[in-house]
């Protein structure tokens, strides 16, 4: 993830676009390396999902439950990802650019996926998050942990609907 931040922090100082952009050789190059290490970073986090119940680990009970969850979401989060390299665009009803959420810049008058992305991807930090606090405070953390897992599911998927019906996930007025 390093690799596609610092390439983000290039082409914000060349003043273009770093998503999507084919429109020099060197734009579409920077661009498709992204896209290799994501492809990379993508791989050795599904391994490392596969491989936590066969490896040794530090991590126990609720705790590796947690990152279980968290590094499953952080997969299902890539789907709107590749959703967005296959569209060429991350908007969904509408075309890129126009009002966006402050700071996000996530539409606000069409669906958008980066929305989805964002927030699946960060299950990784939230769910173990969760986990780590209700773990001090609870006498069945597994059973809590696994319902906040449900339910940041199902706001996943309520989020991937809304962008895929072509709805902001904010509005302004």
């Amino acid at each position: 993830m390093i690799v596609e931040n610092v390439i983000i922090a290039i082409q914000a100082a060349r003043g273009v676009t770093s998503h999507y952009n084919i429109s020099t050789s060197l734009d579409a190059s920077l661009f498709s390396i992204m896209g290799v290490f994501i492809g990379l970073n993508t791989f050795l986090i599904l391994f490392t999902w596969l491989a936590f119940p066969f490896s040794p680990t530090t991590l126990t009970g609720n705790m590796l439950l947690a990152w279980q969850y968290g590094l499953f979401l952080f997969l299902v989060g890539g789907v709107a990802g590749g959703m967005m390299i296959g569209n060429m665009a991350h908007t969904v009803g509408a075309t890129d650019g126009g009002m966006g959420v402050p700071f996000f810049n996530w539409s606000t008058i069409a669906g958008d996926l980066r929305s989805a992305h964002f927030i699946t991807l960060h299950g990784l930090q939230a769910i173990p998050l969760f986990a780590f606090f209700i773990s001090r405070n609870s006498t069945k953390p597994r059973l809590l942990t696994s319902l906040f897992f449900v339910g940041y599911c199902f706001v996943c998927i309520g989020l991937h609907w809304l962008v895929l019906n072509e709805k902001p996930f904010f509005t302004i007025n």
